[in-house]
C-alpha cells in the first residue's frame, strides 16, 4: 500500500476505482502517472478527498462512477475530468462547467467496435441467429423440424437517433447492407444525404428498424416511450447501444410481450445490470451486459487515448477529445 507523503504530485491523477477497461494497463499508467488510489487508503473517500483536496487537478473514471457536484465540491482544485467512456451522463456536467472544469471523453475511439456491435445484434435479431441455436441446442431439430424464418436486411428503412461518431459508423455498416438510412439528430447534418426527421416520433413512424446512438440526458429519458414504439409498429425492431434509460423499459416489454413490435437487441439496460425476467425467455430479443465496445483492442486503443488527454491537460496543450457545451445544453 502507498504511503499519503510518498505521493508525488508532479502527473498526479485521483482514481475513486480503477476503470474495468483500464485493468491490464495498471502498471503501465502507474508508469506514465502518479496514481492517488482512493481505494489503497484505510479512510473514508470524502475524509481521502478532504485531505488531498487543495492538490487534485486531474481525476480518471468510467461510466460506472457517478461524478456527483457533493464529490466535486470535495475538489476545488480540479482542472480536468477524464472518463473512459463516450457517454457523460454520469458526469455533473453542469458543475464542471460553472466551475471551468474540463471534460474528456473516449471521442471516436470506440465508434467503430461500437457500431460493429450493434450491426451484430440486429443481424441475430432479425436472423434469428441465437434463438435458432437455443433451438439446436435444446434438441428440437430433428423432433419439431426447421426453425421459422428470419428475415432479410438489405432494403430495410433503418432510422438512427444521433448521427454522432457511432451513429455515422453504424450508419455505412447498414448502407453497406443497402438499407434506406434515416435520422434524428440534435441538428441537421449538412454532410450528409440520408433523410433527416425533427423528432424521434416522425422518425419511427417512417422506419421498420431504430437504432439508438444518442447520450443519456434529461432530455432523452425515456424518449423511447409507448407512442414512439407504437409508431414503430408491429413489424418493428429496436437496437440499443447508448443507454437503457433512453427506452421506457416498462413499455418496451410491454410491448414485446403484445407484439406491439417486432423484436430488439439490447445492449444497455435502465437498472444494470438487472434486467426484466420477462426478457430472458423471448426468442425476438437478443440480449449483450453492456458489451458493444469490450474488445482487446478498443481496451488498448482506449488506455492510450485517455493517457493523451491527460499528457495533454499536464502540459497545458489542447486536449484530443474535450466535451464541448452542447452536452451540457442538452442536460
Amino acid at each position: 500500500m502507498e504511503k499519503l507523503e510518498e505521493v508525488k504530485r508532479k502527473g498526479e491523477v485521483l482514481l475513486l476505482q480503477l476503470p474495468m477497461v483500464l485493468t491490464p494497463y495498471e502498471k503501465e499508467l502507474s508508469q506514465r502517472f502518479q496514481l492517488l488510489k482512493a481505494w489503497d487508503f484505510p479512510i473514508p473517500t470524502t475524509q481521502f478527498l478532504s485531505t488531498h483536496a487543495t492538490s487534485i487537478q486531474a481525476i480518471l473514471i468510467s461510466a460506472s462512477i457517478p461524478l456527483t457536484a457533493e464529490i466535486l465540491r470535495l475538489l476545488p482544485s480540479l482542472r480536468i475530468v477524464v472518463t473512459t467512456s463516450t457517454g457523460v451522463n454520469h458526469i455533473d456536467l453542469l458543475e464542471c462547467h460553472r466551475r471551468g472544469i474540463a471534460v474528456a471523453n473516449a471521442g471516436s475511439v470506440l465508434s467503430e467496435d461500437v457500431a460493429d456491435g450493434a450491426v451484430g445484434l440486429l443481424i441475430d435479431v432479425m436472423r434469428k441467429i441465437t434463438a435458432s441455436g437455443r433451438y439446436i441446442r435444446s434438441g428440437l431439430w430433428p423432433t419439431k423440424g426447421d426453425y421459422p424464418l428470419g428475415s432479410k436486411i438489405s432494403g430495410k428503412h433503418v432510422g438512427i437517433i444521433g448521427l454522432g461518431n457511432i451513429g455515422m459508423e453504424i450508419a455505412k455498416r447498414l448502407h453497406a447492407f443497402g438499407c434506406i438510412i434515416s435520422y434524428n439528430s440534435r441538428k441537421k447534418k449538412p454532410l450528409v444525404d440520408y433523410t433527416f426527421y425533427p423528432n424521434v416520433l416522425e422518425l419511427a413512424a417512417n422506419c421498420s428498424i431504430l437504432v439508438i446512438c444518442c447520450g443519456l440526458t434529461d432530455k432523452t429519458h425515456h424518449m423511447i416511450n409507448k407512442e414512439v414504439l407504437s409508431a414503430l409498429g408491429k413489424d418493428g425492431v429496436i437496437v440499443n447501444i447508448a443507454r437503457g434509460a433512453i427506452i421506457d423499459e416498462k413499455e418496451l416489454v410491454h410491448a414485446l410481450i403484445h407484439g406491439d413490435i417486432a423484436g430488439a437487441g439490447l445492449d444497455v439496460f435502465e437498472k444494470e445490470p438487472l434486467v426484466p425476467k420477462e426478457l430472458f425467455e423471448m426468442d425476438n430479443v437478443v440480449l449483450q451486459p453492456h458489451h458493444t465496445a469490450c474488445t482487446e483492442e478498443a481496451f488498448l486503443d482506449l488506455y492510450e487515448h485517455a493517457c493523451k488527454n491527460l499528457e495533454a491537460f499536464f502540459a497545458n496543450k489542447p486536449l484530443p477529445a474535450p466535451v464541448g457545451d452542447e452536452w451540457v445544453n442538452d442536460g
